[in-house]
């Protein structure tokens, strides 16, 4: 494995790696809440995200979901002991409402099979793909954003 990839993956090393490969992080004062094996949340405030409405830009509201499953992706990977990069292949977000405060995208990480089997493909074929979904929550307990992505391993 690289140098670069942190020892343990919690929050806080997830967090700093993030700021340290992916400057967008930094300057949108990403941080990691929640590094579990059911799910990967990420959270931003307002303030650099902020549009001339007053809400979170719209490139902010699709850059934490994708984040999010970058990362989920990203760390499985790295529990397999496999040195490789995560790409975007294809995303698309639905906008719900506006998002008016701090927020957070949470994307859920695939069931053992799923990981088992998408890491097996991986190592066979050196590459390998896995659609993840995020939610960005409302004030009102709704989504504000739905998230969906096709993510690329390869090594």
């Amino acid at each position: 494995m690289s140098d670069l990839v942190p020892d343990n993956l919690s929050p806080a090393n997830l967090e700093k790696f993030l700021h340290a490969k992916i400057p967008l992080t930094k300057a949108m004062s990403l941080r990691v809440i929640e590094t579990g094996p059911r799910q990967l949340v990420l959270e931003a405030p307002l303030e650099p995200n902020i549009n001339h409405l007053g809400s979170v830009f719209g490139g902010a509201l699709h850059a934490l979901p994708t984040l999010a499953c970058y990362a989920a992706l990203w760390t499985l990977l790295v529990e397999g002991g496999v040195d490789g990069h995560v790409i975007v292949k294809k995303s698309s977000a639905n906008y719900r409402q506006p998002v008016l405060s701090t927020f957070r995208a949470s994307c859920q990480r695939p069931s053992p099979e799923v990981a088992a089997e998408f890491m097996n493909d991986l190592r066979r074929h050196k590459k390998a793909r896995m659609n993840l979904e995020s939610v960005v929550m409302g004030a009102n307990g709704k989504p504000a954003v739905e998230f969906s992505g096709s993510f690329v391993a390869v090594v």
